[in-house]
């Protein structure tokens, strides 16, 4: 048993009965979704949902509810996971990106009209499973957190390349582009498993395992190596992508300041390698590992059933484990 299955099996295990079996009832929902709108969309559709991933955003809203069975949760759960696959499937289309997960993307295999129609396709099918659920304050959370991915996706392009992005800034686009939905996945949960009062709350533990699943990504992304990440070393150097990585190596190398748009891959790899030798990669896993702590302190603080406090201090603690 590899790290991550052995992560997943502690959380089920620590969720109990009911998680493995809403997380089954979000998986037949999602192939239903990806059905019944054309063969080209189906098929694209059907690849990016089964591409792999963990169903974080969904495990989080059924660990945030209160052990209850509501098929609400389940329309949450695939609104959440739509609407992280469809920012996906479009970063992949601006990125121009080959490879997910070690994958041929959407975009590779079906070109941009393909790409950009598919992402559409499920950030539609999002809203329309939320809009099941009668619930507008379920609807709102989830369109907050789609506005927040898109100030910070033009965050991210405005910053590209640039030598004056400071950590602040790096941070905040980070919770726009990535914290947002696992806030909205906690909100969801707390909603529709009657546990409205500590909505903000979680939504706050959401935030900060959120910013640190980012920050060790990008992390990764310096380190590698490829057929881990599923993409080429110093994918983020070669789109621009201006990270914690490299603002921290900058203090130490100034020789990093200024990233050339002609970047080769070849290149790209001796800049991970002047990064990893400031000590970057060390100092920004600790940062993470710093909102790691925060979010599992903050649990402490609320009215939790023992079960599913520790679920979600796992759920917590796999997210770094995840780049160990």
């Amino acid at each position: 048993m590899n790290t991550t299955q052995a992560q997943l099996g502690a959380v089920l295990a620590a969720g109990g009965p009911e998680l493995a079996r809403l997380l089954d009832r979000t998986e037949t929902r999602l192939a239903e979704v990806a059905e019944g709108h054309g063969q080209e969309l189906a098929r694209h559709s059907t690849a990016t949902l089964s591409a792999g991933g963990k169903r974080l955003r969904p495990m989080l809203v059924f660990l945030c509810a209160n052990g209850d069975t509501d098929e609400r949760l389940v329309a949450a759960a695939a609104a959440v996971e739509l609407l992280h696959m469809a920012t996906l499937v479009h970063d992949d289309v601006l990125d121009s990106a080959a490879l997910r997960r070690g994958r041929p993307t959407v975009f590779a295999e079906g070109g941009r009209l393909a790409a950009t129609t598919t992402g559409d396709l499920l950030f539609s099918r999002a809203f329309a499973e939320l809009a099941s659920t009668s619930s507008a304050d379920a609807v709102r959370a989830l369109s907050e957190a789609s506005s927040a991915l898109a100030r910070g996706e033009l965050m991210q392009r405005a910053d590209a390349w640039s030598a004056a992005v400071t950590p602040e800034r790096y941070l905040e686009r980070c919770r726009l582009k990535t914290a947002s939905l696992f806030c909205a996945s906690c909100r969801l949960g707390a909603l529709f498993g009657g546990r409205p009062a500590v909505a903000d709350a979680l939504c706050g533990f959401g935030e900060g395992i959120g910013l640190a699943f980012q920050l060790l990504d990008d992390v990764l992304d310096v380190s590698g190596p490829e057929e881990r990440t599923g993409k080429p070393r110093g994918t983020d150097l070669l789109d621009g992508t201006v990270t914690l990585p490299l603002i921290l190596a900058r203090a130490a190398d100034p020789g990093l300041a200024e990233l050339d748009p002609e970047l080769t891959p070849e290149q790209a790899e001796r800049v991970c390698d002047r990064i990893a030798a400031t000590g970057a990669l060390v100092a920004a896993r600790e940062q993470a590992l710093e909102h790691v702590a925060r979010a599992k302190a903050s649990l402490g603080r609320l009215e939790l059933p023992q079960q599913r406090r520790q679920a979600l201090e796992l759920v917590a603690d796999g997210v770094v484990e995840r780049y160990a």
